[in-house]
């Protein structure tokens, strides 16, 4: 296992994620993305959890509003739109390709689980399928690796 990206996870950082969830956080291994005040935002996820169950969602939107935020986009329809998009637009493709590719490779910074073998999240590398996975992506990898993550966070009006 390599080190991450980000430090490990103090104690506060899990009781806040827990009542963020309202449930036990599992398998957390760092904080990805935190708002301006420091609440945690995403948590980046073991591939593999306590229990040994593979967990493909590497960043995870753990912030009430973000998730609340991205829900309302995915009511809304926002995912036909961004499908639509991605159909159409073969640069756009290239870029979702790679961040599909950039969200593995963080992944198997800290393990690989054979079972998510070329499987990111969000419905990466061809399709659009949840918007929570990409605006946890776009959140903790920064503007310009998700484009369809950037998108969606523009979109849903939502600031950390």
């Amino acid at each position: 296992m390599s080190r991450p990206p980000f430090p490990a996870p103090t104690e506060a950082d899990i009781a806040a994620v827990s009542e963020q969830l309202e449930r036990e956080a599992r398998g957390v291994i760092g904080i990805a993305a935190r708002t301006a005040d420091g609440a945690p935002t995403v948590v980046a996820t073991a591939p593999r959890l306590p229990d040994g169950s593979p967990f493909p969602t590497f960043y995870y939107l753990s912030h009430p509003e973000a998730v609340a935020a991205a829900s309302r986009l995915e009511a809304g329809g926002m995912m036909v739109e961004f499908n639509e998009m991605l159909a159409e637009d073969e640069e756009l493709r290239a870029q979702y390709q790679a961040a599909h590719e950039q969200y593995i490779a963080d992944r198997e910074q800290i393990g690989e689980v054979p079972e998510l073998a070329g499987v990111s999240a969000g419905g990466m590398p061809t399709r659009v399928k949840c918007l929570h996975a990409l605006i946890g992506h776009a959140l903790a990898a920064g503007p310009g690796v998700n484009p369809i993550g950037d998108l969606a966070l523009e979109r849903c009006g939502w600031r950390p």
